[in-house]
């Protein structure tokens, strides 16, 4: 979406700057970012604002009108409503406009939806799939297997396994260095299964899709390259919808079923937030509200008295 008022242009670039350089957010994130900005002060121009000062809270209110007649999702609109008040609080830090007028901007509340996960049965069923197909020697099967192994042994996201190289895999040790959210780096261990299969994709899968274009990257496109997030969550969706009565569930759900089984395996919850990279202890707590709903499934199920 194109922005014709240069003054909005330079404050959305500044902007972006900022996010880029200082806060060391990632490209989707800077891309939606963008997006919602040039959104509001495309609405901001068709109400007669041609400077930032002239936007103020009757003209957000209605920019936020406009998303809920879209129909657009809660949960989308609070993302979108967060980066406005982000970029108004900004914008009066910088001295850009005297005075905020996102501060009193309400976001609107999203229910929290309990992840679905796999059942560690399921879970099981899926890597079986994948070895299967790894047993035809394929080195796209091969490292596919390792990359399913490695999703479900760590819990990491799709976007931190395309983006591990060589160098942060500790084989030794069993652990990978993972650069997450916000430029912040974490390691993660993993166990012998995912040790197995990274190891025999190293042994002879990633040199056969290598190229001079490989560099360090530790998992391969069939041209070579880093392998894409896209080529990742549309071989996790096949090996998911191979196998019968599994729930039509994305890559995430690995990272969720991973989150869950440690948690019902005995693992502390702070632990596990150091996993997944949480930067907040209630994210993390989603999942034990997954593995109670699960308990009482079992309980209402086992006991007589239920």
């Amino acid at each position: 979406m194109e922005l014709t008022n240069s003054t909005f242009t330079a404050a959305t670039d500044r902007f972006i700057q900022y996010v880029e350089l200082e806060l060391g957010r990632s490209a989707n994130t800077v891309m939606a970012y963008r997006k919602d900005l040039a959104q509001l002060f495309t609405f901001a121009q068709t109400v007669g604002c041609e400077q930032l000062q002239d936007i103020g809270i009757v003209e957000l209110r209605g920019w936020l009108a406009q998303q809920r007649k879209a129909e657009l999702s809660s949960a989308t609109i609070a993302r979108r409503a967060t980066a406005i008040r982000m970029f108004f609080a900004w914008a009066t830090h910088t001295k850009l406009i005297e005075e905020d007028p996102a501060s009193a901007l309400v976001i609107p509340k999203v229910s929290k939806r309990l992840p679905q996960v796999l059942q560690r049965q399921q879970a099981e069923d899926v890597m079986d799939r994948a070895t299967l197909r790894a047993d035809d020697n394929s080195p796209t099967h091969v490292r596919d297997l390792a990359i399913l192994e490695l999703l479900y042994a760590t819990g990491i996201r799709v976007g931190e396994l395309v983006g591990l190289d060589i160098h942060d895999l500790d084989q030794s040790r069993r652990t990978i260095r993972v650069l997450g959210k916000g430029a912040k780096e974490r390691v993660v261990p993993y166990g012998a299964i995912a040790d197995k299969t990274v190891s025999s994709y190293l042994a002879t899968a990633r040199a056969s899709l290598a190229t001079q274009q490989s560099g360090a990257a530790l998992f391969l496109g069939q041209r070579g390259k880093r392998i894409d997030q896209r080529v990742v969550r549309s071989m996790v969706h096949e090996v998911l919808s191979s196998l019968t009565g599994m729930p039509n569930l994305g890559p995430h759900a690995l990272r969720h079923s991973a989150a869950t089984h440690l948690i019902e395996g005995g693992a502390d919850i702070r632990t596990v937030q150091e996993i997944l990279g949480h930067a907040s202890l209630a994210t993390t707590q989603l999942y034990t509200h997954v593995s109670m709903d699960r308990l009482r499934a079992v309980f209402a199920q086992a006991h007589p008295r239920a």
